[in-house]
């Protein structure tokens, strides 16, 4: 009857809630095992590690119901001119539902148009990616009659947009941000299977492969966290071919909802 069912419609928050609480305390527990050497003036203390945890369990948590309404939440805007139009490229077993609350936070301060792409399959090779990352900027570019884009790519999306730099060029792209980017592998890759994760690994050959972005690429800015949850070690970020902003105290995910690191964007 109705009253034997609500307990387990009651315990249905708590088992979802779960799911995100477990993940992020495997991937917190991996990066700490594998984490870079960090100076003591980001060292967090125990209240800075609770909210670092917290940050990063509530974005996860909430991810869920943004990539399952993300053909909602982030429709591309109507068609129409535009002086530099943004590209957002998410990262691994993502789509671009995880941008909605930095398109929201765009959208109030007039920046854009603001463009996102989901790609796939999953655990395709980066090199798909990054195809399908050249058929929607060309389409952009139609669309709003720009001749270039902005593109702010997070974790994989960066190695996603090198390896389009080095099959396209950089003609087309006017600035690339990577936000937690692992542009020299994380440990976290070792987890699952999937040939982009593969590709991701420290010290794979596709990665040592990937090299320098060619000549004709634009000015790149790595921004990343002494204290990234996927990245690790997560001095792995750093890249010697631009400008790296260093932050600390925000997890992997946690970027992608942090209203200081939006500014920064």
């Amino acid at each position: 009857d109705g009253a034997a069912l609500l307990p387990y419609v009651l315990a249905l928050p708590l088992v979802y809630l779960a799911v995100p609480f477990l993940i992020v305390l495997v991937w917190f527990a991996l990066a700490w095992a594998f984490r870079a050497d960090r100076p003591r003036e980001v060292r967090l203390g125990f209240a800075g590690t609770l909210r670092l945890f917290w940050h990063e369990f509530v974005t996860i948590a909430g991810n869920a119901p943004r990539m399952i309404l993300y053909r909602v939440l982030m429709p591309d805007p109507p068609a129409a001119p535009a002086e530099l139009p943004v590209l957002l490229v998410h990262g691994v077993l993502c789509n671009a539902g995880v941008w909605h609350p930095f398109a929201q936070w765009a959208e109030r301060k007039g920046i854009g148009p603001i463009y996102a792409l989901s790609y796939g399959p999953p655990l395709a090779s980066i090199e798909l990616f990054a195809e399908q990352v050249a058929a929607k900027i060309d389409c952009i570019l139609e669309e709003t009659r720009a001749k270039q884009v902005v593109v702010i790519a997070h974790s994989m999306g960066g190695l996603v947009m090198r390896a389009y730099f080095r099959r396209y060029g950089g003609a087309k792209v006017a600035r690339l941000v990577t936000v937690g980017t692992p542009h020299e592998g994380s440990m976290h890759a070792w987890m699952a299977m999937g040939a982009c994760l593969a590709q991701m690994r420290p010290g794979n050959a596709w990665l040592a492969a990937l090299g320098p972005p060619p000549a004709d690429a634009p000015p790149i800015v790595s921004l990343w966290s002494w204290h990234d949850s996927m990245v690790a070690p997560q001095t792995s970020s750093r890249i010697a071919f631009g400008e790296n902003v260093e932050l600390a105290g925000i997890a992997h995910n946690a970027l992608l909802r942090d209203p200081a690191v939006f500014e920064r964007l």
